[in-house]
This record gives C-alpha cells, sequence and structure tokens, in this order.
C-alpha cells in the first residue's frame, strides 16, 4: 500500500496543475458567487412545496407569487453564469497585463451577457411585440453560458494586449477614456457571437445551447449510471487523497449537470411523477461526501468515542462539530486521513458504495432524487432527509449510511488505533528512560508567549492602524474557524488585528485591502495563481502544512505569532 501511495504522490505536479487551471477556476468561481442567488430560490420552493407533502396546498396566487421568485432568480441563472465566470475568468487574465492597461470587467460582464442571449434564447413575436423565449436562461443554458465565459474575455485580452482599442487624447479625464477603450472589444465581443448565432441556426436549426444540451443527452445519462457515478465520486476522493482539494477538479465539469438534474427532478415531483435523475448538489453534499470528502462523518465519531489513542481520541472530539456540518479538513489533517496508507480503500470506496445505495433507492424503492439545493453546511443526514423532500425512504437511507460507512471503515480504525497506541507507548517509553526526577527539564510545553499590542507591526500595514489578515481555504469552513478565533481573540486582548475568512474564488473582493493573506493546505494546488494575486495587491502570503493549520485553528494565540514572524 505504501508503494501505491508514492505513486500517487508522483502524480501530484499534475493533478496541482490541472487543479490550477484559469478555465476550471473561472467556472468555480463563478459558482461560488452564484451561491446566494441558488439557495435564495431553493427556499422558495421548499416554501412552496414541502407543505404539499402534509396535504396543505398555498393558495394559488400565494404559490404564484413564491414561483415567480424562483423563476425570477433561478430562471436566468445561465444568465449571471455567463457574466460571473467572464468575471472570473478576467480577472486571471488581468494578471498577464500591466496595472495601467487592466481589462474592465464590468464591461466584459455586460458583452458576455448580451453574447449569452443571441446564442440561448429564442426570440417570437405577437401582437404586442417582440418577445424571447427563457426556456435556457435557467440551470439548461449553463454549458452555453461557460463558453461564452471563456471566449468573451479572450477576446478582450487580445484587444487589450496588443493595444487595439480606442486610444483618447491625455487631456480626456480617465473615466470617459476608459469607456472608449471598451467600445472595440464590446463590439468585437458581441458581433462575434451575432454572426456565429446566425450561421450557426443556419446549419442546425436551433440555438447554441438546445444543441449542446441534445449532443450532450447520452454523456448527462452515463453519468447518472453506476459507473458514471463511481467515476465522479471516486475522481473527488481520490484527488483529496493525493492532497488536491477534489471538487475543485471534478465539481466544474459536473456543476451544470447537478443544476439541471435537481431543476428536471423538481419539475417532475411537481407533475406527480418520480424524480429519478442522481447527479446533484445534494447528492455529493449529503451522500457522497457525508461529513466531507472521503464521507468522513463516521470515522471521525470513532475517534472521538472508540479510539484507545489519546492523540486520535483528541483529534476526533476536536474534528466532530466541524465535520457534522461538512468541514472536515480537521481530521483530514489532523488524523491524518489524506495520504495516510491504511485509509486509503476506505476513503475512496466509501463515497462510491454511498452513491451506489442511494441510487438503489431511488431506482427500486421509489425514493425522489434531489429536488432541492441546500447549503453544503447542512448536516449531512438532515440534508439528505430535506433534499429529497422528506419521505420514510431517506430516513432509512440515512440510518443505512450511516451504519454501512462504520462497517466499511471500522476495520481500518482498528488498525489505526492499534499502531497509533503503539506508536504512543513506545514514545512514553523513551520519555520515561530520559527523564529525570530531580528537573522540569523534560517537561513539554506548547506555552506562547502572548502577543501585546506593540507587538503587531503596524508600520507594514495599509492603514497603520490594524493588521487585516485575510484566510484562505477551499469552502470557507475552516478558514472561518481561524479568523473567528483570531477576532475573539484580539477583542479580548484589545489587539489591533482583523481578520475575515473567505472561500476560494469569492477572496478576490477582499484581497486588496488586507496586508497578508494565510492560505489553508488545501490550497497549495492554487498558491502559484494566488500568488500572482497576493503581489499584484500588495498583500504579503503565508503557506501552511496539514497539522501546522490544524493547530493554528485550534490556537489563536500561536496562529497570530505565528503570522507576525512572517512578517
Amino acid at each position: 500500500m505504501n508503494t501505491i501511495v508514492k505513486q500517487i504522490e508522483k502524480a501530484q505536479p499534475f493533478f496541482k496543475k490541472l487543479s490550477a487551471n484559469i478555465y476550471l477556476q473561472a467556472v468555480r468561481d463563478g459558482f461560488i458567487s452564484l451561491m446566494p442567488i441558488i439557495i435564495f430560490s431553493s427556499l422558495f420552493i421548499l416554501v412552496s412545496a414541502v407543505p404539499n407533502i402534509w396535504g396543505f396546498y398555498w393558495p394559488t396566487n400565494v404559490n404564484d407569487g413564491l414561483m415567480k421568485i424562483y423563476n425570477y432568480s433561478m430562471g436566468v441563472l445561465s444568465l449571471m453564469a455567463a457574466a460571473n465566470v467572464a468575471r472570473a475568468l478576467t480577472k486571471s487574465l488581468n494578471l498577464r497585463l500591466p496595472k495601467i492597461n487592466q481589462i474592465p470587467p464590468a464591461s466584459v460582464m455586460f458583452a458576455s451577457q448580451i453574447a449569452f442571449l443571441l446564442v440561448a434564447v429564442d426570440p417570437f413575436t405577437n401582437k404586442v411585440g417582440l418577445f424571447f423565449t427563457e426556456g435556457y436562461m435557467g440551470t439548461k443554458g449553463l454549458l452555453a453560458a461557460f463558453l461564452v465565459g471563456f471566449i468573451v474575455p479572450n477576446l478582450y485580452y487580445v484587444c487589450f494586449k496588443n493595444h487595439i482599442t480606442i486610444k483618447m487624447p491625455d487631456q480626456v479625464p480617465q473615466n470617459i477614456s476608459s469607456a472608449f477603450a471598451n467600445i472595440i472589444p464590446f463590439a468585437l465581443s458581441t458581433s462575434f457571437f451575432g454572426l456565429f448565432d446566425i450561421f450557426f441556426r443556419m446549419a442546425t436549426g436551433t440555438n447554441l445551447a438546445a444543441w449542446i444540451i441534445q449532443v450532450l443527452a447520452p454523456l448527462f445519462t452515463a453519468a447518472d449510471g453506476y459507473v458514471g457515478l463511481a467515476i465522479i465520486y471516486g475522481a473527488m476522493a481520490f484527488f483529496w487523497f493525493i492532497g488536491i482539494q477534489g471538487p475543485s477538479i471534478v465539481e466544474p465539469a459536473v456543476e451544470a449537470i447537478y443544476l439541471t438534474n435537481v431543476d428536471a427532478n423538481m419539475k417532475i415531483v411537481q407533475a406527480g411523477g418520480h424524480a429519478t435523475h442522481i447527479l446533484a448538489q445534494g447528492t455529493q453534499f449529503f451522500v457522497a461526501t457525508l461529513g466531507g470528502t472521503g464521507a468522513t462523518l463516521v470515522i471521525t465519531y470513532m475517534f472521538a468515542l472508540w479510539a484507545k489513542s489519546k492523540e486520535l481520541k483528541a483529534v476526533g472530539r476536536a474534528s466532530a462539530i466541524p465535520v457534522s456540518f461538512g468541514v472536515n479538513e480537521p481530521i483530514l489533517f489532523g488524523a491524518p486521513l489524506i495520504l495516510n496508507p491504511v485509509f486509503f480503500i476506505p476513503f475512496i470506496a466509501t463515497p462510491i458504495l454511498n452513491v451506489w445505495l442511494f441510487k438503489i433507492f431511488v431506482d427500486y424503492l421509489g425514493m425522489n432524487g434531489f429536488v432541492f439545493n441546500l447549503p453544503w453546511t447542512t448536516p449531512g443526514p438532515i440534508g439528505l432527509i430535506m433534499g429529497v423532500r422528506f419521505s420514510i425512504q431517506a430516513v432509512i437511507l440515512a440510518v443505512a449510511l450511516i451504519v454501512m460507512d462504520g462497517v466499511i471503515y471500522y476495520p481500518f480504525f482498528k488498525a489505526y488505533d492499534m499502531q497509533k497506541v503503539a506508536e504512543e507507548a513506545e514514545k512514553d517509553k523513551i520519555a520515561a528512560e530520559n527523564s529525570d526526577p530531580d528537573t522540569d527539564a523534560n517537561v513539554a510545553t506548547d506555552a506562547v508567549v502572548a502577543t501585546a499590542a506593540g507587538d503587531i507591526p503596524l508600520g507594514l500595514t495599509k492603514d497603520k492602524k490594524a493588521l487585516n489578515i485575510l484566510v484562505i481555504c477551499a469552502g470557507g469552513g475552516t478558514s472561518g474557524i481561524l479568523a473567528n478565533a483570531l477576532n475573539k481573540m484580539a477583542k479580548e486582548k484589545d489587539l489591533p488585528v482583523e481578520a475575515a475568512a473567505a472561500a476560494y474564488g469569492a477572496h478576490s473582493d477582499l484581497l486588496p485591502d488586507m496586508d497578508v493573506t494565510v492560505l489553508a493546505p488545501q490550497m497549495d494546488a492554487m498558491k502559484d495563481s494566488l500568488k500572482q494575486e497576493a503581489d499584484h495587491s500588495d498583500v504579503k502570503m503565508i503557506t501552511t502544512t496539514g497539522k501546522q493549520y490544524i493547530d493554528l485553528t485550534r490556537h489563536a494565540d500561536k496562529a497570530l505569532k505565528f503570522i507576525v514572524d512572517k512578517l
């Protein structure tokens, strides 16, 4: 098993490079910004549809009002996605351009929205006037939105890099000069997609968004099968096992399928049918990755409750609450589970078996697939039960998943626990042999000298008033733990320190105002692009390793001293 892990480690550079691809980042970052829309709109579906389960139906005008909010938010998701993906890609492309010649994100977003409407919306005319169909402005048009979001920023980049813009005299105010500089790339982008749409419709008889759905329909079906599900969720676990944030590579490829399937499931249920689409965000959050990638909920509580190893019991107890809400970095790096040969098999196999069992319940026991999108921090069993619109099958499945995960992980847990107990006994033996009862020299301590206000290097900060720290992790979970700990300590000790947390992709707006950014270990694959961003904004970047980072989240004094020492 050690040989397998060593071979896997050799492939890390390739996968890190893949994870840092600017187009994958653009899809991922674009969707992070869209999460408020997805979750907000789903709340109205919950209010509208859940009472139906118990025979209560809202009056027609109330239900129409709830659905109107959903349709005017989720119903234009692809239009928003085209703009947001383009904005995220523009951010990466701007790092390659001089600061005095930057592509304006707002102009790119407007051009992308117009381009998307051209290739994804069908116009029609009635007695009142010109209208357009909205069918592909929602989740069905996401793949077309991605293409538009990739192409428009590159057209702008070519124009700005080669100075194909209207140059105004120096006497013209900067805001007016910038507006004229946008005219040529804006006209090029919209004209390109306008001409493309004309010839594409002549060749295919349909719009680009509809054509993509037709062509990829077999892929959507295959992804919902047992083999497709195994590849998708096995890949997520595999990448995390080798130390690369798995969803960052896999999610951009399936995000469009996720949202399309949930929308389709909801419409099927509303029509009185059986929703059978499997791939969904809820399937990832609350089934395949129950407690986080690797389905770590059960193994965490095994450590906390059953471990004889003092170290594993402490790690399990410290990680139990975060893992219950899907934040599993404390157990991944604390045990550790990743790159640990003992857990290679259960870490990969458990998510696959979980989603297969879920599919069996949908295919053969009449349970619906996910019809609602819920926040990823919803505790797994609760998210599962709510997401499939409440059913007795879902309750049974939640219990079955916990039992099955326990059976899979238990023998590996016992083997690792015994290994750690033996290691601890050996350490205790060595410590006893080297101890001197007449002195306290052998007493280990993790005490940290308390940081005083005078120790904060305000001279190195941007506002000279406080040290502003941004902690970045993959999903905003552990970064929030560290930032909250720093803020709490700063308030208690009256220190000029302010900390903020951000998920990768949601950090760009915060970064320029910061003095230092601390990267969680799962950001290792993105550290080169983050270094470019940090340098661009004159921000000091600090990287961390696995156990080091988890230790910092638990000891705010140590974390602040670590940051100040780096400065």
